[in-house]
């Protein structure tokens, strides 16, 4: 049995500037970290031959056409296998998808990566990030950013680059350990209980872009320069105007649709930001999912989300990226 785990992420800054609609014609910058909370897919042969899926749901089939979930369906279609075709795929996974953390795009990238390992063969983890964003941005269509797929199979804190030729540019921050402590000491992260489709709410994101819609651009323009800035706060251990930095990235998010995310999500933010915030905004493109907070006073925010009956989670970062953790 292969198992292959990959980890998600919350977003640092930059966020938004990941998609093809905007960084094909002015670059995008993001910066993202890899948290320790993952998605695992295991590969195994199956006694009998086909292709078995468990996921939230069941599949049997003898034909990749037949499959139903659409990424695992790209996956095998475009691989060149031995007929009959037999192997068995399980995913798990630590926290539910639709949540803001990058699950699609880990799921995609663990899944290639036990499939690799299942075939005997062995890829670059910045491969697997490449062909993961083929599948689901070029093969799938799905109106997204390349964020999720090249943080997931990298892992660690870095900036990624994308450049207008559709190369990527990695580089994992330098930030010293001690600023890295007071970091990771100041972020604090909890579930507000709704759960959305990334797809979705950056469908309007994309089309509006593609339409070089004057606003929207301006809005991403200002958003990757908070990302640059973002880095060199961190690079410094500012963690006070790194928050702000956040919270003026949170103002901008709002501005990129009328639905971003419900009133009581936004009441939850406001809420944070009178009791020990300093920043505070969605992860992910928005609607729901997990609410990341900076803050110097932990004590003052747990009681307020606690009030609330917003669950935190506890993570660290993930220094390792897609990996096989156990054969």
């Amino acid at each position: 049995m292969f198992i292959a785990r990959s980890p998600l992420r919350i977003s640092i800054g930059g966020g938004g500037t990941d998609l093809p609609s905007y960084y094909r014609i002015y670059g995008g910058y993001i910066i993202s970290g890899a948290i320790n909370k993952y998605i695992y897919t295991s590969a195994i042969k199956p006694y009998e031959d086909g292709i078995i899926l468990k996921y939230s749901d069941i599949e049997k089939v003898k034909d990749p056409s037949e499959i139903k979930h659409r990424i695992f369906r790209e996956i095998i279609m475009m691989r060149d296998w031995e007929k009959p075709y037999s192997i068995e795929l399980s995913t798990l996974a630590d926290i539910p998808a639709g949540t803001g953390l990058g699950s699609s795009g880990a799921f995609t990238v663990s899944a290639l990566k036990a499939i690799q390992v299942f075939n005997g063969e062995y890829n670059s983890n910045h491969s697997i990030a490449k062909l993961a964003c083929q599948i689901e941005i070029d093969r799938l269509n799905e109106p997204i950013g390349k964020q999720d797929q090249y943080a997931s199979a990298i892992g660690g804190i870095c900036e990624f680059i994308f450049h207008k030729d559709d190369s990527v540019e990695i580089n994992r921050l330098p930030i010293s350990e001690n600023n890295l402590n007071i970091f990771k000491e100041s972020l604090a992260l909890f579930y507000t209980g709704y759960r959305r489709r990334a797809s979705k709410v950056l469908e309007n994101q994309n089309k509006k872009t593609l339409l070089l819609d004057k606003e929207m651009i301006k809005n991403l323009d200002a958003v990757k320069e908070m990302g640059k800035i973002s880095k060199d706060l961190l690079l410094r251990g500012d963690i006070n105007q790194y928050g702000l930095i956040m919270k003026d990235h949170w103002d901008q998010k709002l501005k990129r649709s009328s639905d971003m995310c419900p009133n009581d999500v936004k009441n939850f933010i406001d809420i944070g930001l009178r009791n020990g915030a300093i920043g505070g905004k969605l992860v992910g493109a928005g609607g729901g999912g997990f609410l990341l907070f900076v803050t110097n006073n932990k004590t003052q925010l747990r009681e307020a989300m606690s009030k609330l009956k917003l669950k935190e989670l506890s993570f660290d970062f993930d220094n390792l990226g897609v990996h096989v953790v156990e054969t």
